[in-house]
């Protein structure tokens, strides 16, 4: 029952899809803070999807701590101002990098892979105790 890199890759591929789907209809029709957050959330998602393509072999807590970290120095970047003039100019450097340091969305990064590596964990843990039993 396992999955080939070349299928988890195609999974991640639509995985990530749908992660920035939901974050553009979440900021469509939301007010507040909760799309601020969420799309703080989805955006680790994301990542954690590309930290699975790259790797597919990749175990869930260090896929997970990769994209975390990632997150964190994209977010710690944006403090030296280069993210905001590059935004300025491109808006997938504005999607990508962001433009000013917030401290919450450290917090958010986590939130939004944890569940992804839990669900990674349960995944392939299932996917052992089936070839244990084949």
């Amino acid at each position: 029952m396992s999955m080939s890199p070349s299928s988890l890759r195609v999974l991640m591929l639509a995985a990530a899809a749908v992660f920035l789907a939901v974050a553009l209809v979440v900021r469509a029709a939301a007010d507040g803070g909760i799309e601020q957050h969420s799309g703080t959330a989805l955006y680790a998602c994301v990542i954690w999807a590309a930290v699975v393509f790259v790797r597919p072999r990749a175990a869930p807590l260090p896929a997970g701590a990769i994209a975390v970290a990632f997150c964190w120095a994209v977010e710690v970047s944006q403090l030296t101002g280069i993210p905001a003039a590059l935004s300025a100019r491109s808006l997938l450097a504005r999607l990508a990098l962001g433009v000013r340091f917030d401290p919450v969305d450290l917090a958010w990064y986590p939130v939004g892979v944890l569940p992804l590596v839990a669900l990674h964990q349960l995944v392939r843990s299932r996917a052992r105790r089936h070839r244990a039993t084949a």
